[in-house]
């Protein structure tokens, strides 16, 4: 078998099958299905369709001694792939691809609301991913248990992440001190956004930043960033002022000992003749990092819904996936995430994820270059 980058990055995954059953390789089944994710099919009949159709072709590099699977293989072996461990895989081959250094990582989740299943009283899946604006790639998934929501997938995501020198960025949900600590113990760093459900802690922050600005921020340190971005009749105008000046804060709330920095942001739009406001309060763990950093932070926060969940849903319409049982959505999920960093770094043509999506499928010789994205050998 000739090598690519999917026999590279997941040579050593666990087949969870018995031996009497391995009538196809394991690494065949998720070639072929990435292969057929690429081309755009979403579901495993249509991904056993794609490798019939084209077998001569994936018999070039894979042993078919068997032929192509069939649909209830596919189906059982998703089912049953261990997803921590596919995880683990998947996010030791991107990093081979970039690291995360110097990188703004934001952290978010997603709910597959499709996959809800009222009759069996099982709750829709919802995934944690971490987004690399610096690589405009996915790094890691994790599912959220039932009965659970973020805060308990959060530190477990950092786990599979070398985040050193990198710094994350969630929403109120991330803005946990324990996770903080996680993230400064892993010598990373964070900015987080605040919300009312953290409390007196969010009120104090709040109270402390709003008085200030009455007086222009003239009584402590502080850095100061203003912005003016427009498009499609819209204007929008932020400006955010950041202060060190938290020791105060950190006296009242000592379990917040990596605080070293506190930040608000008001955003001013304009569109259609109608003007909005907003407010919003953050912290961080930055202490020598300006107002314009701490901005491109925030504001690079929601790459994670532009670029990764709402490709997902548009590109590989992920929202109407129905799978239920076993381990087949966060699977299915993961691989949606492989073909989409696969798409986003083969460079050689300049096409958006759904064209070159269609190349893949039309063009055979093009479909090889997105499999040997990243691969070196020897």
């Amino acid at each position: 078998m000739s090598p690519t980058t999917i026999s590279e990055a997941f040579k050593d995954l666990t087949d969870p099958r018995m031996n009497r059953t391995k009538l196809h390789p394991l690494i065949n089944i998720l070639t072929i299905s990435i292969c057929a994710i690429i081309a755009g099919c979403d579901d495993f009949q249509s991904i056993s369709e794609y490798g019939k159709s084209k077998k001569a072709w994936f018999g070039e590099f894979l042993d078919l001694e068997n032929g192509i699977p069939c649909r209830d293989t596919f189906n059982d072996v998703f089912n049953r792939i261990n997803p921590h461990e596919f995880a683990r895989a998947f996010t030791a081959w991107v990093c081979s691809l970039g690291d995360l250094k110097d990188d703004i990582v934001a952290i978010d989740g997603k709910v597959m609301r499709r996959t809800l299943d009222k009759t069996n009283g099982i709750p829709a899946i919802h995934l944690v991913s971490a987004w690399s604006v610096k690589n405009n790639l996915c790094f890691g998934q994790i599912k959220v248990s039932d009965k659970s929501n973020e805060i308990t997938a959060i530190p477990k995501l950092l786990e599979l992440l070398d985040i050193e020198g990198a710094t994350i960025t969630t929403d109120a949900m991330g803005a946990q001190f324990k996770i903080g600590e996680q993230i400064v113990e892993q010598k990373g760093n964070y900015v987080l956004a605040l919300k009312g459900n953290q409390g007196e802690f969010h009120d104090d922050i709040k109270l402390f930043l709003d008085t200030n600005l009455k007086n222009n921020f003239s009584k402590i340190p502080h850095d100061v960033f203003s912005s003016v971005n427009g498009d499609h009749g819209r204007i929008e105008t932020r400006k955010v002022w950041l202060t060190c000046d938290v020791d105060w804060l950190k006296d009242i709330h000592p379990r917040w000992k990596s605080i070293r920095g506190i930040a608000m942001i008001e955003s001013t739009r304009e569109m259609n003749g109608k003007e909005s406001y907003e407010r919003r309060y953050y912290i961080t763990s930055h202490h020598d990092k300006s107002a314009e950093f701490i901005a491109h932070a925030i504001r690079t926060h929601w790459h994670v819904e532009n670029k990764l969940h709402w490709q997902l849903d548009v590109s590989f319409n992920e929202d109407y996936n129905r799978l239920r049982s076993g381990h087949a959505v966060e699977n299915f999920a993961l691989m949606n995430k492989v073909a989409l960093n696969l798409l986003k770094n083969e460079k050689s043509i300049r096409l958006g994820v759904k064209n070159k999506r269609l190349k893949s499928g039309w063009d055979d010789d093009y479909m090889m270059k997105v499999l040997m994205v990243g691969l070196t050998i020897g």
